[in-house]
């Protein structure tokens, strides 16, 4: 069974549509190019933000241990930020942070 793309190709004045075999299309659920995802900016999906208060933080990295996207920035040992630009505000961070320290609470999105 072919398949018609559309695109440039469906306009006006042009060829027409692009056909491809089914072989020729990509696999769904596969990762063609494994280790992009710094790539990708997915941190303005969130509709939260974790914010960490340094003075409070006793930097066990709990958070950073839990973190699903890796937006935990530790340096030395020691938690120094959050990558807001890959963290899609799960809260997984505020919920592992212990309770009596309470470094890090998720606020509404600026705009969400």
């Amino acid at each position: 069974m072919k398949r018609k793309l559309n695109g440039p190709a469906d306009r006006p004045g042009t060829a027409g549509p692009a056909v491809v075999g089914w072989q020729e299309m990509p696999r769904g659920c596969v990762i063609l190019n494994p280790g992009n995802a710094l790539e990708y900016q997915t941190g303005d999906w969130r509709s939260f933000r974790p914010v960490w208060d340094e003075n409070l933080c006793i930097h066990c990295l709990r958070c950073w241990i839990f973190c699903p996207d890796d937006s935990i920035v530790v340096r030395d040992g020691t938690m120094v930020g959050i990558d807001y630009d890959h963290c899609k505000g799960c809260g997984i961070c505020a919920r592992e942070c212990p309770p009596k320290v309470g470094a890090i609470e998720m606020q509404k999105e600026s705009g969400a």
